[in-house]
Parts: C-alpha cells; structure tokens; sequence
C-alpha cells in the first residue's frame, strides 16, 4: 500500500478559532488545533463535550458558525471528494439488503484510490461474513464493516468515532494492530473513544475537551502529569482510623476508606505524607504512584467543572 505523497508543513487537519452553537449550547467554542502526518490522536472528552460535532465539522458534514476548518490545506469537501478522508463515524448507517462483500465493493468502486476488496475485506477480518446481508450482523461484526468501508481506499486521513463499540477483546486488539500499521505507513489516525485505557495504549497524542473547549493537548504521559495529582494508598496497623483525621491532611483531593485499606489522591503528595506521620498514623505498604490516564481525564475535567462553576 502506498499513500500520497504529503507536504509534511502543511497540516493534516487545521481548526482555526471555531465554534459551532446549537441555540443556546455552544458545542464547540473557538476551538484551534492541528494534526500532522503520521499522528494517532485520541480525543477525549465526557458526554457533551463537543467530540461528535468536532468531527462533524472536521468531515464537512457541518459547517462552524466561525472560524475555519482545513484539510491538507484545503477545505474539507475537497479533500474528501479527492479521497484523501476515510471515515467510520458511530451515527453512519449501514445499507440493507445488500451482502457485506457488495457494500464493501461498492466503497472501493467510488473511492479514487481503491484497494482490492478482498484486501479491504480481509484487513477489516470480515472475509467469513462477506456474503451475509448487512442487517443481519451484530454490533461487533458492523462495526468492523464500517471499518473496511473507512479503509477501503489510500486515504491519507482516517477519521474513527467509537470505533470499537460493541467488539470483542480479540476484535479490538487486530482493530488496533491494524491502526497502528496505518499510521506506521505514515497516515493520521484520529480517533473519538470513551475506553480511555486504548487512548493510553494506542494514542500518541491526546486532546481532551471540555464543553467544546480544548483543556489538555499532549502525550498520554503529558496529560496524567497535567492533572498534577497523584495517588497514595496504605493500609493502617490497627485497622480503624477516623475519617475526620484523615479528611484534614493538606493537599487532599479525594479519599476512600475500606475496612483498614486507605485509598487517597493529592495535590501533592510529599506533604501529605509528611503530614500523615505527623499525625502518628503507621501506614503499611505505603504506595504513593501517578494517575493513570482516565484518573487524570476526570481530575483535569472536575477541575474545569469547578473552576466554571
């Protein structure tokens, strides 16, 4: 497979100050961002946060109330219509009464790059359902038609909304392989998810929204060290402790008591603890280790609550 050849400084993707309203609920709010070749980029956000109209706009299929949206330098219509954009988005529908083989040949016969449909058929690990009809699949199986239909031709961008929704371990783990040799071949992969632990593993890069508003963009390390909390867990000797004590240490973010199992998250940890030995407590098994990348999505999303608030 080989993709086009691309202008490494001009921006796969480019938001420019957009934003787009429904009525009185700004989904996305003068939103800037850029995404190169070669990147696999997760984006993050809870429900509301702007991810579907984000990629509406991205794909064209909306256009924002300001700013501008560009693809390969470009507008989005142009580049799609140049097959440049593949796209499996959550709310695309699927045709009935049509085999999975005749949906997927269809794909590759409008695509101006097209690949092979046995090739698109195997890649997307459909080859043994390609004769049943398309209303006749499961959850898992149709998401992994959506997938060959997104990938049916060299695209040099390929957009994913939930992609994995409703697949099994082992059909997210080749989804995944598969993704990874796209974006080796030099394709940029963005994807919308709500398994945070895949953006961990998967994603280069993160960007995290927030009422349409970009609050985190960086690696998945980056993001966790963002949030600036870490947790500390310990178990106490004497297994009774009085929660009152414990809700006073400094810097203190979160606590949970289980039995003699102590479980905390703080702004800073060192003092903390310091103040925990103050207090003449023996913690066992003292463990003081980061968040992992969902702890920090909800700690850097709850701080934005509070701060707006």
């Amino acid at each position: 497979m080989t993709t086009t050849a691309l202008n490494t400084t001009t921006p796969v993707v480019a938001f420019d100050q957009v934003s787009k309203s429904y009525g009185s609920v700004r989904a996305v709010d003068g939103l800037t961002l850029a995404l190169h070749p070669g990147e696999t980029v997760a984006l993050l956000g809870p429900n509301g946060a702007g991810k579907s109209t984000t990629l509406d706009l991205l794909l064209g299929l909306k256009q924002p109330d300001s700013g501008t949206v560009g693809l390969f330098g470009t507008d989005p219509r142009s580049a799609i219509v140049a097959g440049r954009v593949g796209a499996m988005l959550q709310s695309g529908g699927l045709m009935d009464e049509v085999t999975v083989a005749e949906l997927v040949r269809l794909a590759c016969d409008l695509h101006p790059r097209p690949y092979k449909v046995a090739d698109v058929l195997s890649r997307a690990g459909v080859t043994q359902i390609a004769d049943r009809k398309v209303d006749k699949l499961s959850g898992g199986q149709a998401q992994r038609v959506r997938f060959a239909l997104a990938t049916a031709g060299d695209s040099d961008l390929i957009v994913l909304d939930e992609p994995t929704t409703g697949m099994d371990v082992t059909t997210r783990q080749a989804f995944w392989a598969t993704m990874r040799e796209q974006a080796a071949q030099g394709r940029t992969v963005l994807f919308a998810t709500h398994y945070l632990e895949e953006a961990d593993a998967i994603a280069d890069r993160v960007l995290v929204l927030h009422r349409g508003r970009l609050l985190a963009d960086g690696t998945a390390a980056e993001i966790k060290a963002k949030a600036g909390v870490r947790r500390i867990s310990f178990d106490l000797a004497d297994g009774t402790v009085d929660e009152s004590v414990l809700r006073d240490l400094p810097f203190l973010t979160t606590l949970a008591v289980s039995g003699r199992t102590v479980r905390i998250q703080s702004s800073d940890a060192d003092a903390t603890v310091h103040a925990l030995y103050g207090l003449g407590l023996y913690p066992l098994g003292l463990e003081v280790t980061g968040l992992g990348l969902e702890q920090a999505f909800v700690a850097i999303t709850t701080a934005e609550e509070a701060r707006t608030s």
